[in-house]
């Protein structure tokens, strides 16, 4: 009997040694818990699809139509009013007072207005990102003087501001238009990082850093910023919209690109609205439905980063 309970419990111990050990469910980050909320967002993937199919209009707007968007014929087109039974055609939404497709200038304005906004949304966030971690992260006299500096450029109006600056140049081309509103509009980016930079720098992963010896450099670009940068790419986000509107408004107001626009279209048919209204509607649901979709997808990417917006 002694041996037969040796032997029983021997093969009790074996038997629990061979048990697999469970491993550790892995830990998400906080872009890995972001994307898998944005995944099961509506709101997300809507604006995605909507931003992707823009994407691909600015990129290959030959796919779409075939119509030179520059191209006038007053004597067989002039307000010749859309033919919807012809659908994608060069004429299915119609000719503008000088004989052009509308259908064909809605589809190449995507690209300007696109290039305008993330152009000028990658200089706003790295200028203004920029200025915004040296002052937070420093803190002090360059604190003092960069935050003054944020403060003169708050003072003023954006779209006025725009306009004068924009007034001045003849060939109002994409980097012009670009510079003029990037160099107005870094403010809010600068504030949102500084706020941010302020707060990581009291963490202990950053205290840690220092007591380790790292260099500025290092802790500024290895440790402070990857966890500073969400605030910044949310406004960023939700921006982008605001400066193809804006860029909108400076076209329609005569001031903003030259060429193909939105903008420029929609000012052309304010002209006409009594007699084509068409002219005018169809830019702007291309304008509207532009802005809204980066408006929604900052939405999104907002309330998947900030844990007290779930």
């Amino acid at each position: 009997m002694p041996e037969l309970t040796k032997t029983a419990d021997d093969a009790v111990v074996a038997a629990a040694t061979n048990v697999p050990e469970s491993k550790p469910e892995k830990t998400r980050s906080l872009w890995g818990d972001a994307w898998l909320d944005l995944r099961s967002n509506w709101i997300f993937i809507v604006s995605a699809v909507l931003i992707l199919l823009l994407l691909i209009i600015a990129a290959w707007p030959g796919l779409f139509t075939d119509a030179d968007p520059n191209d006038k014929d007053l004597a067989n087109h002039y307000l010749q009013h859309p033919n919807y039974g012809n659908v994608f055609s060069a004429d299915w939404l119609g000719y503008d007072a000088q004989g052009r497709s509308v259908y064909a200038r809605a589809i190449y304005g995507t690209r300007a207005s696109l290039l305008v906004g993330a152009g000028t949304a990658l200089v706003v966030t790295v200028f203004g990102g920029l200025v915004g971690m040296l002052a937070g992260y420093f803190g002090g006299w360059l604190d003092a003087v960069l935050s003054r500096v944020t403060d003169m450029f708050f003072g003023i109006p954006f779209l006025l501001g725009a306009m004068v600056m924009l007034n001045s140049f003849t060939d109002r081309s994409i980097p012009v238009v670009i510079g003029a509103l990037a160099f107005l509009g870094w403010t809010q980016t600068a504030r949102v990082m500084r706020g941010s930079v302020i707060t990581i720098k009291q963490a202990d992963y950053v205290q840690a850093a220092k007591a380790l010896g790292a260099g500025t450099r290092r802790i500024l670009f290895r440790h402070v910023l990857p966890n500073a940068v969400a605030p910044v790419i949310v406004v960023a986000t939700i921006s982008l919209g605001v400066y193809i509107a804006a860029e909108a408004t400076l076209s329609f107001l005569g001031l903003g690109l030259d060429g193909v626009s939105w903008g420029n279209d929609i000012s052309d048919g304010g002209n006409q609205i009594r007699v084509a209204q068409y002219i005018m509607l169809y830019p702007s649901i291309m304008l509207s439905i532009t802005v809204l979709a980066f408006i929604m997808l900052g939405e999104a990417v907002r309330n998947a980063l900030d844990p007290k917006m779930r």
